[in-house]
């Protein structure tokens, strides 16, 4: 248990007897229990000067501020993961604590063992996803460092190493949620990027965005057949939206 004691938790509860049973059990599991609180303001304070690894968060608080108000106030505030602890499985409940897309949710009565094993989920997914802001900053220091539209080459980050990606290697580049992927001849290349940042960065020159999921480098296009465009070299069949259309055909010389 010895990293666990590394990871510090603040518990939001406003019924006392269950407050001092979770804060027994998680010191039980090797936790370091850094506050309690009965409202969602205090833990707000809390978790401000406390900087808590994780926060516990009861759903119906008493008082002005609700669990889920509060939760989505510290994650915003100071990206401090939270997991909702709840005795109503009901779905309006769960559908407005979604929006705050909470680390995971533990029913009351709790099991220990559903403690541990949601708070040490949670800690993985929020360190993951501290990396991936890290790299996707990474991947824009870099390519901000040089004036993007006389350069011909990104890097991009893969396995922890930085890669030189040429220009013209570059085939289309695929939106997948937050993440857009670059696909060169044999090889893709996640980052964490929105469609609008990487297409700002890539430049107008040698690509083009030709629906709202895909970007294509111009010179690699074979066919174009409405809907759709086909790529050389790749059998790779890419759709093109209605609303790209005209500025497509400006774009391409045809005789």
């Amino acid at each position: 248990k010895y990293y666990m004691s590394k990871v510090n938790v603040l518990v939001v509860e406003d019924e006392s007897i269950v407050s001092k049973d979770i804060q027994h059990s998680l010191k039980k599991l090797g936790y370091n229990v850094v506050g309690a609180s009965a409202t969602g303001e205090k833990a707000i304070e809390l978790a401000e000067s406390e900087q808590p690894d994780i926060v516990l968060m009861d759903i119906m608080l008493k008082g002005e501020m609700n669990g889920i108000e509060a939760a989505d106030a510290i994650k915003t505030k100071f990206s401090i993961p939270v997991i909702f602890l709840t005795a109503y499985a009901d779905e309006s409940t769960l559908s407005k604590a979604k929006i705050t897309q909470p680390y995971g949710y533990i029913l009351k009565p709790f099991k220990e063992i559903d403690l541990h094993t949601t708070i040490e989920m949670a800690i993985y997914k929020h360190s993951k996803e501290v990396e991936v802001v890290k790299e996707r900053d990474l991947f824009y220091s870099i390519v901000e460092s040089k004036d993007s539209s006389s350069q011909d080459f990104i890097f991009v980050k893969s396995n922890s190493k930085l890669v030189k990606l040429r220009n013209d290697e570059i085939y289309y580049i695929e939106a997948l949620k937050d993440y857009v992927v670059i696909h060169t001849m044999g090889t893709r290349y996640t980052i964490h990027s929105t469609m609008k940042d990487i297409e700002a960065k890539m430049g107008e020159q040698e690509f083009i965005r030709v629906h709202r999921s895909y970007i294509v480098r111009i010179d690699k296009i074979a066919t174009i057949e409405y809907p759709n465009l086909t790529l050389e070299n790749i059998k790779k069949t890419i759709p093109i939206g209605g609303s790209y259309r005209d500025d497509l055909n400006k774009r391409i010389r045809t005789v």
